[in-house]
């Protein structure tokens, strides 16, 4: 049967506008089905609990459950590109932090992070803090760089391995302070720290969340924290930019999702986390494991993630830093 050329043409544009007609349903529809959370260390690690904690916050409000998947390996690539390469439908997300800004310059890979990433949004700011082995003939950031100056290539700075955070920290601390300090990488952060513990190596760079209950202990001495404000866990403890200023180390965490991602999709999962970010009982949660919520808009975690990579690259590159 031959059809009307108007029944035709009203036809063949009613199909025309069905994709897109769909896609915009679809996208206000979702999440439909259950989302992965991708994170690219293993479960306990902070990255794991900060997903875990947005992750339920998620669920509960959108309806739907937001999984947590660990694929850790070579320093998170293994994890990014796998979002990198997922369909850009909303339903494969990635817990972003400084270590992928960091791997953009550190690894080759086949993927442009800030290129094929689309942020969404931000969740916190975590600090780090320089501390030091109570025997330390130190108790300021000031004494520490005048002892580092009269004894150069002495001093030992444990890291959890080339590339991570508490390293690259730390090679920006020697950079701006003019410093020699020899780099002894370790294969995770609690192996360093119990060296630290026993006088084996004389300072480090790692999380607040990791070092604070030695802290209060005594059994480190805390010289500085890595963020340009001090931390209210630790009002006592300056700020290392309070003698070097500019100096910031700060870790951070967001989640991201493939390029192309419908923009109303992103726009739905950043308004849910911003209003995470705002429920008194979840900033509770964040600030106990030393983190400060850092909400805002997508653009406002893409101009952080594209300057944190800049600023990186310029310190592994000074550093001369190599793949673990």
């Amino acid at each position: 049967m031959t059809l009307p050329r108007r029944r035709f043409l009203h036809l063949a544009a009613g199909a025309l506008a069905l994709p897109v007609m769909s896609r915009a349903s679809w996208a206000q529809s979702y999440p439909a089905h259950p989302v992965r959370i991708v994170v690219g260390l293993a479960a306990g690690s902070s990255p794991d609990i900060i997903a875990r904690l947005m992750g339920q916050w998620l669920s509960e409000r959108l309806g739907q459950t937001f999984v947590v998947e660990n694929r850790p390996g070579a320093g998170a690539t293994i994890a990014a590109d796998a979002v990198v390469r997922a369909t850009p439908d909303g339903y494969t997300l990635l817990l972003v932090s400084a270590t992928n800004a960091i791997n953009a310059t550190l690894y080759k890979s086949s993927f442009d992070f800030v290129r094929d990433i689309a942020p969404v949004g931000s969740i916190v700011t975590s600090p780090a803090v320089m501390v030091i082995h109570p025997s330390f003939p130190a108790r300021t950031v000031a004494e520490f760089i005048a002892y580092a100056k009269a004894n150069p290539g002495r001093i030992n700075m444990a890291s959890a391995g080339n590339g991570t955070p508490p390293h690259v920290a730390g090679e920006l601390f020697k950079m701006m302070a003019g410093i020699d300090l020899v780099h002894v990488p370790y294969r995770g952060g609690g192996p360093a720290l119990t060296d630290l513990l026993g006088g084996q190596m004389q300072v480090m760079f790692p999380s607040t969340t990791a070092a604070i209950e030695y802290i209060r202990s005594g059994r480190l001495h805390p010289l500085g924290m890595t963020t340009s404000t001090r931390l209210d866990a630790l009002p006592d403890v300056p700020t290392i930019a309070e003698v070097i200023p500019g100096y910031d180390a700060s870790t951070w965490f967001g989640i991201g999702a493939p390029r192309n991602t419908p923009a109303n999709v992103i726009g739905k999962l950043n308004k849910e986390i911003n209003a995470a970010l705002a429920d008194p009982k979840m900033e509770g949660r964040l600030a106990d494991l030393g983190n400060t919520p850092l909400p805002g808009a997508a653009g406002d975690f893409g101009k952080l993630i594209a300057d944190e990579t800049d600023k990186w690259a310029k310190v592994i590159r000074f550093a001369g830093i190599k793949p673990q």
